[in-house]
């Protein structure tokens, strides 16, 4: 893990992924500015997910952290990270940490948002280094646990994989199914929690709220 002041692939598994995912949702914390609590953005690639994140985290009023996953394994990645930070503000600070989100987030003031960008390369992380999905599952839990519990704004960014093709190898499919619980558990504890399309967003109703309405 390292820290700044401006900004894979996996191993297979047999464990079951299809375990209900923890903790359960519950409602933001009151903070300042525009953002609440711990706020989940999902969408595809180039759905505008992280250029939201970063102009929510320019609105909250707070000191920025922003918690990056990425790694710069190759020339197209190297270019990528560089784009999301020429989108930043300088003034934000930087943690890098492809694995240790729980320990980064632990590190980081307590009145400052944060910006996790993203859990998707999080989980592909944690997969090449031999985590197990029910390890990843409970080091989700964790973070997200942590997150919600902070009291400052945490926008938390991640993709969402499983409505496309169904991937041919075993290894994609195992991650696609990993990445979806890892986003369940994400979202069970967000306050708010949005499907980011087009640049558009729609909001996420936790199941009980739906069966408010419906009934």
């Amino acid at each position: 893990m390292t820290a700044s002041s401006s900004q894979g692939s996996a191993s297979p598994g047999n464990q079951d992924v299809h375990k209900d995912p923890s903790p359960r949702r519950r409602d933001a914390p009151q903070t300042e500015g525009r953002v609440n609590g711990l706020v989940l953005l999902l969408g595809g690639v180039r759905s505008g997910k992280s250029r939201l994140a970063t102009d929510l985290a320019s609105r909250s009023g707070r000191p920025v952290t922003f918690v990056a996953t990425a790694e710069a394994g190759d020339e197209e990645m190297t270019a990528r990270i560089a784009a999301h930070r020429h989108q930043r503000p300088a003034e934000w600070a930087t943690v890098e940490t492809p694995v240790d989100i729980v320990g980064a987030l632990r590190s980081i003031q307590a009145s400052d948002c944060v910006v996790l960008d993203c859990v998707t390369l999080w989980v592909s992380n944690l997969l090449t280094v031999g985590h197990t999905n029910d390890e990843i599952r409970d080091l989700a839990a964790e973070a997200a646990e942590h997150a919600a519990s902070r009291g400052s704004p945490t926008i938390v960014v991640s993709n969402e994989v499983g409505s496309g093709i169904v991937p041919t190898s075993t290894l994609g499919r195992r991650y696609r199914e990993i990445l979806g619980v890892v986003n369940q558990t994400w979202a069970q504890a967000a306050g708010q929690a949005y499907l980011v399309v087009a640049g558009r967003v729609l909001d996420l109703l936790d199941p009980d709220e739906l069966w408010e309405t419906v009934h």
